[in-house]
């Protein structure tokens, strides 16, 4: 058995490796990663632009309009309303149903000063509008505070079954500084 036993000194003889090139180091500090870095994000950046300016030209396509609710309404027949002003219209309509002995028209409730809408006042029987102090009569002609002329009237006719139809689109104005006097026209009431 001792026969077999060979020396190790001949194992420690054999020469070393010989050291290898040093490897390539993936650590993100290297020109090739930073460059590609910088390529990503130029490349990220010019395609969030171009997506961004597609999505402005399609969302020309679907403008932004303002949906306004119908100006012709049906305001009921003569017979509904009683001498005096009726309020039934004004919040939905912004507008007041008015019946005098003889006939029956419809104020656009907005103050002729700025644009606000006047309270109506029953005790005192006139208009008073809340910004300014305008004041007008029950007719909505103006007869006190910084109001330029009266409130308008609108549109008003009978259908063939003899109900009230008014068009707040169509308007009648009185101003007296510049002579136009139009509440006596035909349209802008309805003999009652």
């Amino acid at each position: 058995m001792p026969e077999n036993i060979q020396p190790k000194t001949a194992e420690k003889s054999s020469p070393a490796p010989a050291p290898s090139a040093p490897a390539k180091s993936n650590s993100s500090d290297s020109p090739e990663v930073v460059n590609r870095m910088r390529r990503r994000l130029i490349w990220t950046g010019i395609w969030g632009y171009l997506g961004v300016n597609l999505l402005m030209f399609l969302r020309y396509f679907f403008p932004r309009a303002l949906f306004e609710p119908p100006t012709v309404f049906n305001a009921g027949y003569v017979s509904d309303y009683s001498l005096g002003v009726d309020q039934r219209f004004l919040q939905s309509e912004r507008c007041w149903v008015v019946r005098e002995p003889g006939r029956l028209f419809v104020i656009f409730a907005q103050c002729t000063h700025l644009g606000c809408t006047p309270d109506w006042e029953p005790s005192q029987n006139i208009f008073h509008c809340p910004c300014h102090g305008s004041e007008y009569d029950s007719e909505g002609v103006n007869f006190a505070g910084p109001a330029p002329r009266p409130m308008d009237r609108c549109h008003i006719i009978l259908d063939p079954s003899n109900q009230i139809v008014v068009d707040t689109s169509q308007r009648y104005i009185q101003d007296p500084a510049a002579g136009t006097n139009q509440f006596n026209d035909t349209g802008a009431y309805i003999s009652a």
